[in-house]
């Protein structure tokens, strides 16, 4: 039995425009003490995995591999997404590429992890519990009342239900009643559990992702075979219809870094220069004042400039989606 660390690198990241874009998604942004958020994730994980599996998509890959050379990484699995299919098969083609008892930890690229006793503990219990048959989640303590990420209610390692993103409201109430966690996105079981499931509750995705996996050629899977999976998560592909779900209740330090509410905050960390009233800049030296404004992230690359309130961070998307529509060439 070996265990793969699955590495989950087909994300946009287009609530961190624009600083994050379709050529350099955010988990290939060398802003994190010199190095990016995929190779953090390589390095943490090197600790508690055998090899590597890469599950990225064919505008990406070669950051993959340039982060990867890097890291003087050789011998590990390529999966190139032709097209963008969601969790489920991306989960599934790196199942596919193994033997059924081995060990999949799956992690997505763009997370940051403080990567100590904390960290470690919680995988090997995960792996524990994969090694019995268990298909297995990691639910992160709650440190606020957070609405932009889904929730695992549980009782111990046993869950008792999958919460939607939720309103404020609901958020402080989850905080309070102490058994809710964020659902963290990583995620262990063995190979063949995890197929023999989704198999189940999702044949029509396990036999199209099968398909195009037997038909890539050199890892690069056909187009027209991609499209013809069906795009769903593994959350509501398997997470919450599987009777052998089990979560790990964790504490580490870990951040989505979905926002740039999550850069300001580890900036701030790093001593990144803020005003007397909150106010951030990112991207330049250039002398730069607020006025009348308070926790403001002012944020400047070569071609674009983004000013935002640090509360409304989530918005970020949307300006995103209307450059794809109005003009693309800021995206690209």
């Amino acid at each position: 039995m070996k265990v793969f660390n699955v590495i989950l690198s087909g994300g946009v990241g287009s609530r961190l425009w624009p600083l994050s874009r379709k050529s350099r998604p955010k988990q290939y942004l060398p802003i994190f003490g010199g190095e990016t958020l995929f190779q953090k994730t390589i390095s943490r994980n090197s600790g508690v995995c055998d090899q590597i599996i890469v599950v990225g998509n064919k505008d990406n890959y070669q950051l993959s591999r340039k982060d990867l050379n890097n890291l003087g990484k050789t011998g590990y699995h390529e999966i190139i997404e032709a097209c963008p299919r969601n969790t489920a098969a991306a989960i599934a083609f790196a199942a596919l590429v193994v033997e059924p008892h081995d060990i999949l930890f799956v992690t997505p690229s763009d997370h940051l992890i403080n990567e100590g006793d904390a960290y470690k503990d919680k995988i090997q219990r995960g792996i524990e519990l994969a090694t019995a048959g268990y298909i297995v989640t990691f639910g992160l303590k709650p440190s606020k009342p957070e609405t932009g990420f889904g929730y695992i209610e549980a009782n111990g390692e046993d869950v008792k239900s999958f919460r939607e993103k939720p309103n404020l409201e609901t958020a402080e109430s989850f905080l309070k009643k102490g058994n809710f966690y964020w659902n963290s996105g990583m995620f262990c079981f063995q190979a063949g559990v995890f197929l023999k499931e989704l198999a189940t509750y999702e044949q029509e995705v396990y036999e199209a992702a099968k398909y195009a996996f037997e038909s890539a050629k050199d890892g690069f899977l056909d187009e027209a075979l991609s499209m013809k999976i069906p795009s769903i998560s593994v959350d509501y592909a398997v997470m919450e219809k599987t009777a052998k779900i089990k979560v790990v209740p964790s504490d580490f330090e870990w951040s989505d870094m979905g926002s740039f509410e999550s850069i300001y905050d580890y900036l701030a960390k790093t001593g990144h220069p803020i005003d007397e009233n909150g106010n951030m800049v990112i991207g330049t030296d250039i002398h730069t004042s607020f006025t009348g404004l308070k926790n403001v992230i002012m944020v400047k690359t070569d071609d674009a400039i983004l000013v935002l309130n640090k509360e409304n961070a989530q918005d970020v998307k949307k300006v995103y989606e209307k450059l794809e529509q109005d003009d693309p060439g800021l995206v690209l």
